[in-house]
């Protein structure tokens, strides 16, 4: 494994039972910072210097990711969100602000509900909730998000993936990514690597299978239930969801203090863009503190 999170500890903790791969370094106010489909949480390595100065940064592996477990279940967010937050009272932090992107940000929204009493504020990047996306699908959405109904498909994905691991993940970089070297070839063949541990393909796609199954029946239940804590949207510009959906109406329908904008950028906002993230965010954490 190659350890590009500078300054940060790497450490095991055990968490709803599995054991959840975390890098934790700072001091201050604890922030967590949960990574999306196909990396890890040293998608954050551009940004961690900085955060570490004003707050204890926590950047873990989600459950099938990375150097975490590899479970055969609980990739509904619900289980996902506890794992998180039985992390976060493991380091010892019972009250946090959450930055997400991409399938953590879809976990941090489920965090936000089922935990609301430790989350103080809501980053989300580059997503709009899981119902509104199965809501809304027609054609140009399906198109976009091709991968989301393709990854629902027993057994032919584990088979095709697996079998083209390097192109696969290639392709899906360069086609969301509109600044081009974003992600860095050693960088590149660490997601690679932790992308091709026995078992991470399989819990990728399980994560994307329970969104359009028990995902939809918790959003469903919850469906008058409101993030209580104010929440920031921020997305690509040059990305699909800013010709598809109105990002922060959307989550107006979630949340009573939404705001939200776009950075010039495509998908992989803390890579692509890390200086304006933080230039975007550090003041609506500073709020938190």
């Amino acid at each position: 494994m190659s350890d590009f999170m500078d300054g940060m500890s790497r450490r095991s903790v055990r968490a709803n039972g599995i054991r959840i791969n975390a890098w934790t370094g700072g001091d201050g106010p604890a922030l967590l910072l949960l990574h999306g489909y196909p990396q890890t949480g040293q998608m954050w390595r551009k940004m961690t210097p900085a955060l570490m100065g004003q707050f204890s940064v926590v950047c873990p592996d989600l459950r099938g990711y990375g150097d975490s477990d590899k479970p055969r279940d609980g990739f509904d967010k619900r289980t996902m969100a506890r794992d998180i937050a039985e992390l976060m009272r493991e380091l010892g932090h019972e009250h946090y602000m959450v930055v997400g992107h991409d399938r953590g940000a879809r976990v941090a929204h489920r965090l936000a509900l089922d935990h609301a009493d430790a989350v103080k504020r809501l980053v989300v990047l580059d997503i709009v909730p899981t119902h509104t996306v199965f809501r809304d699908t027609g054609k140009e959405l399906a198109a976009a998000y091709w991968h989301w109904f393709f990854f629902q498909a027993p057994d032919l994905p584990e088979i095709m993936i697996q079998n083209s691991a390097e192109p696969f993940l290639r392709t899906m970089f360069r086609a969301l990514t509109w600044r081009s070297n974003a992600i860095e070839e050693p960088m590149f063949r660490e997601y690679l690597r932790a992308f091709t541990l026995p078992g991470t393909i399989r819990c990728g796609l399980e994560d994307y299978r329970a969104a359009a199954t028990r995902d939809i029946a918790d959003d469903e239940a919850d469906m008058d239930k409101k993030i209580s804590c104010p929440v920031y949207a921020i997305w690509g510009e040059f990305g699909k969801m800013h010709t598809l959906f109105d990002v922060v109406q959307t989550w107006r329908e979630k949340a009573g203090d939404v705001r939200g904008n776009p950075l010039p950028c495509g998908h992989f906002i803390p890579e692509e863009a890390p200086e304006e993230l933080l230039a975007a965010i550090l003041p609506f954490l500073a709020e938190g503190k």
